[in-house]
């Protein structure tokens, strides 16, 4: 059973000392941080979901569960492991999950989980859930099955990695795309609301135009829905806007 999860940005920015000297998310970070704690509060069990390049892989799978023990690392990304392991206190991250894939790294999204659950104090077994950064047609369906599946077991919460549009002006990660300002307010508005038109809307997204906005939250936030089963929402979130990306941040609680 869902009791709640925690929306965060899908940015390496979050991690202290990836922006430098200069700390260009402390007050994102600590929202973010601050989320977690509120979602995991009352769980039994936490599982993470979170967007990755390499999810589908060789088992052309729209979403994949890692096995565990999973170290976490930030690397990939250009965030060296001591950063990481500074920042939890001197040993990086594990994560434990339920069915084997042969993986021993986290990708970086679910890294990014480990590591603002590790900063809110939450400590145990993790399940974790990888999702395909560009699904294929049609991978609604398996991923809020997927979803479904998550929270069969115990009072769950889940860390949801994602973002929405990072192509927002210069300052943008990619190329600017003046379609982005209008899509996302309609996407921070209904994350917001979460109200059952709101989340009618959500499920409604098309996957293409989320992929050609660099919408990163796409697949893990139907993976969100389908683990709600229908639940009543009592959402606190809101968007920031950070060098470019668009990011969302707070809580959604089952009522």
């Amino acid at each position: 059973m869902l009791v709640a999860a925690a929306l965060v940005p899908d940015t390496v920015l979050l991690v202290p000392g990836a922006s430098g000297r200069t700390d260009a998310a402390g007050a994102l970070r600590a929202a973010a941080v601050g989320a977690v704690a509120s979602a995991v509060r009352a769980a039994d069990r936490v599982v993470v979901v979170a967007p990755d390049d390499g999810a589908a892989g060789s088992t052309a799978d729209d979403v994949v569960a890692l096995a565990g023990p999973v170290s976490a690392s930030l690397a990939p990304v250009g965030v060296p492991d001591h950063l990481l392991a500074d920042a939890v206190g001197g040993d990086l991250v594990a994560v434990s999950s339920v069915r084997t894939q042969g993986r021993r790294v986290a990708p970086p999204g679910a890294s990014l989980a480990l590591h603002l659950l590790a900063a809110a104090g939450r400590s145990g077994p993790t399940g974790c859930l990888v999702v395909a950064r560009t699904p294929r047609a049609g991978a609604a369906g398996a991923l809020r099955t997927a979803g479904r599946a998550a929270v069969g077991e115990g009072r769950t919460a889940l860390v949801v990695v994602g973002s929405a549009s990072g192509r927002h002006g210069p300052d943008g990660p990619l190329a600017d795309d003046p379609a982005a300002p209008a899509y996302d307010a309609r996407l921070v508005a209904d994350l917001a609301a979460a109200d059952p038109d709101a989340l009618d809307r959500l499920a409604g997204l098309v996957a293409d135009e989320a992929a050609a906005l660099a919408v990163t939250g796409w697949g893990p936030w139907q993976v969100l829905l389908g683990a709600l089963d229908g639940a009543r929402v009592v959402a606190d979130v809101r968007g920031v806007l950070l060098l470019g990306a668009q990011h969302v941040v707070g809580t959604w609680v089952a009522a």
